[in-house]
């Protein structure tokens, strides 16, 4: 917890930054700002914010000599604590804490805590919404978009947390305990900055680490190092897969017993209709299910709930090809989901930054239904070595290129933007790129 007239430096002043200085600001800290920006960048992007808040900092780089004033080092969940500069600031003293490690000695409600690789930000706006169909005050944020920094500023009346939390944020949680963990699913992703698929589970392991009596843990038994995990003692533990667990997945439907009732979920008719929708459907179920909110106000929230943005998102069909914008399949373990949501005649756009992915795990998912696939970034090469032995690869310049392209050879079938990769070599982020898709779609079919 931060004091009045703590000592405070903040690294990185992006969207978790700029709340963190708020935050540490409103609890009568001194508080410092480094940024690896260049000065004339970060005060053209950052001025504003600075002056506002009159606190010192520095651009350009991370400097011992800067931070050594601090108590405590607030890192952001973008700056990798690997790095040289961290084993220094240990050894002068000072504690380097993230978000959450702030956050758990200062969140007085009930708190539901969504991890994963795939599907977490789905699973933490239902869980939201579901509270909020049930009558309650929620807060949903964390790596969602709105920090939990910001709750911390103005807690005002909210009932219950809901946060979604990357590997990033838990490598430094501290003492960070949900009183409910979600665990969706564990496939690559982030292997440039965990190295390998062990430090990226043990990462996510972190969540559940502080568990215990009166806690619970959500689990997805249908994933190989999920069912790995293992829980302080006494930590209730439920479960979702398709045998043996808590929620029975079935084709369209979840089946739920908990406490000693059953309860059958019809997802025909919703937008989790599916093998992926089931798995997130069951995991929030199970979560607004041990807090209280009745069958029936689940069953009233999962029937209205509408898709978000940038994922497997509708854009149009024309002369008879649908066009697909999954811009946030950034890894392989989101476009083998989004593939499976199509039968044949699918046309692939993928490519962007890599993040360190074994791309030669789409084939299985690529063959015998992705007719062509279209790369584009900087990791088109790689993928073009991954695959254009089982299925044709062009190469497209730009997006608009790319949906010209996939357009040009596809056959009354699919247009599918599922990317594999980060965004951040051509477009701002991956909603961009999906914005710059869909746009570009729009355009052509006119």
């Amino acid at each position: 917890m931060i004091s009045s007239g703590q000592k405070i430096a903040v690294l990185g002043l992006g969207v978790s930054g700029r709340a963190a200085v708020k935050y540490a600001l409103l609890c009568g800290a001194e508080v410092r700002v480094s940024d690896v920006r260049p000065e004339k960048q970060f005060l053209e992007q950052e001025g504003s914010f600075l002056t506002a808040t009159d606190v010192e900092w520095e651009a350009g780089c991370h400097t011992v000599s800067f931070l050594r004033w601090a108590e405590i080092v607030i890192v952001s969940p973008g700056i990798n604590t690997e790095k040289p500069l961290f084993k220094d600031l240990k050894n002068e003293g000072i504690q380097v804490a993230g978000e959450l490690a702030i956050a758990a000695g200062c969140i007085n409600v009930p708190v539901v805590a969504v991890t994963g690789t795939n599907g977490k930000t789905t699973v933490t706006t239902l869980i939201g919404k579901l509270l909020e169909g049930a009558g309650k005050k929620v807060f949903v944020g964390g790596n969602i978009g709105t920090p939990l920094f910001e709750y911390l500023c103005t807690p005002g009346d909210v009932e219950y947390v809901v946060a979604e939390v990357s590997s990033f944020q838990l490598e430094c949680c501290g003492n960070f305990s949900p009183d409910i963990a979600v665990l969706v699913n564990v496939t690559p992703d982030h292997l440039d900055r965990h190295l390998n698929m062990e430090k990226y589970f043990q990462a996510k392991k972190q969540l559940f680490r502080n568990l215990g009596k009166g806690k619970i843990a959500i689990i997805n038994l249908d994933d190989s190092l999920c069912r790995q995990l293992q829980c302080p003692p006494g930590t209730g533990l439920l479960s979702f897969g398709r045998e043996n667990c808590t929620a029975s997945l079935h084709v369209d439907s979840v089946i739920v017993s908990l406490k000693g009732k059953t309860e059958i979920f019809d997802l025909r008719e919703t937008t989790f209709a599916g093998k992926i929708g089931v798995q997130n459907c069951a995991a929030a179920i199970l979560a607004a299910s041990s807090l209280g909110c009745s069958a029936e106000q689940i069953r009233k929230v999962i029937n209205g709930f509408k898709p978000l943005p940038h994922r497997l998102q509708f854009v149009i069909r024309k002369n008879g090809i649908s066009y697909f914008n999954d811009s946030k399949a950034t890894n392989t373990g989101a476009v083998i989901a989004a593939l499976e949501h199509f039968d044949n005649s699918v046309v692939l756009i993928v490519g962007g930054r890599d993040k360190g992915d074994d791309y030669r795990l789409l084939r299985a998912g690529i063959e015998n239904k992705v007719t062509q696939v279209v790369t584009i970034g900087e990791a088109a090469g790689l993928l073009e070595d991954a695959l254009s032995d089982i299925v044709e690869v062009v190469r497209a310049e730009t997006m608009k290129e790319a949906v010209y392209k996939a357009t040009q050879s596809c056959d009354k079938g699919t247009v599918l933007l599922s990317p594999a990769c980060a965004s951040f070599d051509m477009f701002k982020s991956y909603g961009h790129r999906g914005e710059e898709f869909v746009r570009e779609v729009l355009d052509l079919c006119g």
